[in-house]
């Protein structure tokens, strides 16, 4: 869809970069503070809200619509994984390992999205593939041994970001079956994000805890958390995708490491191990392998990935 305003997109994709960015920023500054738990489900309450608005703002009450029977399985499934083991995980995560390094690791989510549409969607698993993960895979194993070995990270840091991957790609696996099967993508995220933040509900005591202890600081970037990377990048996103090159611009976040480790250096003074960047480009490269077809294959356009920071 073209728009008068041809810079408009490029800026909704340079917001989106920087917010998502940033929620890896903000996790590592919260995560001496707000435990893992307590973090993950004041930020989905957060986003609950802010999501609810948008969907009563933006979607016609006769269209508004909550899940069928057949769409519920999807939404639990991916609302748990992709929300809520998601950012548990996440934020564990980053109290032992950096920013950046963090950012780097969730890159494989993709390639595990390729593996998962093979055996669901009975994708051909083409020897691109197969290269692909064993690069991007190689990549992660030598984020971990940097990480290990730093004195900023340990390696239960590195695989529980790859457990965060892994529910990303399931997340993005029943977000295709359910945007196939006729259900906006502003609304399958509010729902996903409602499934999310009832999976956290065992950490409410503990969030009622962090809210009268915390500071006034931790609370807002709590709800920054929830407002800007969770809710409005959404929208920036969609809105990019609706009016330019879907493909170009799901490269582009590609560039999310790198945004977040600038960030990272610049506000908290860290920077990951140099051999770490090694294994983050070979994610990286691992992914666009992953997305070669064979020549005698008719191209068929894919759908741009999106994702939940």
């Amino acid at each position: 869809m073209p728009t008068s305003r041809p810079w408009l997109p490029l800026a909704a994709v340079g917001f989106t970069l920087v917010a998502w960015a940033s929620a890896f920023v903000a996790i590592r500054h919260l995560g001496e503070e707000v435990p893992p738990g307590s973090l993950s489900l004041g930020r989905l309450l957060v986003a609950v809200l802010a999501l609810g608005v948008m969907v009563r703002l933006s979607v016609p009450a006769v269209r508004r619509r909550v899940p069928t029977k057949r769409e519920w399985p999807l939404i639990i499934l991916g609302g748990v994984s992709w929300i809520g083991i998601y950012n548990v995980a996440l934020n564990e995560a980053e109290r032992r390992i950096d920013a950046g390094t963090a950012a780097l690791i969730i890159q494989i989510g993709p390639i595990i999205v390729a593996l998962l549409a093979t055996f669901l969607f009975r994708e051909r698993l083409t020897q691109w593939l197969l290269i692909g993960l064993g690069v991007g895979f190689a990549g992660v194993v030598i984020i971990g041994r940097s990480s290990s070995e730093g004195d900023n990270g340990d390696l239960v840091g590195v695989l529980l970001t790859a457990l965060a991957a892994v529910t990303f790609a399931v997340g993005v696996v029943t977000q295709k079956k359910l945007l196939v099967g006729g259900m906006t993508a502003l609304e399958m995220t509010f729902w996903f994000y409602v499934v999310g933040a009832v999976a956290c509900l065992p950490w409410s005591v503990e969030l009622v805890g962090v809210v009268r202890d915390a500071t006034a600081s931790d609370l807002m970037w709590i709800a920054y958390l929830g407002i800007v990377p969770s809710a409005l990048a959404f929208v920036t996103w969609a809105y990019a995708l609706s009016h330019s090159d879907a493909g170009k611009f799901a490269l582009s976040t590609f560039l999310v490491p790198f945004i977040t480790t600038l960030m990272a250096w610049l506000a908290l003074g860290e920077v990951p191990p140099a051999l770490a960047f090694v294994g983050g480009a070979m994610c990286i490269i691992g992914v666009l392998l992953t997305r070669r077809k064979p020549r005698t294959l008719e191209q068929v356009p894919e759908p741009a990935p999106g994702a939940a920071r």
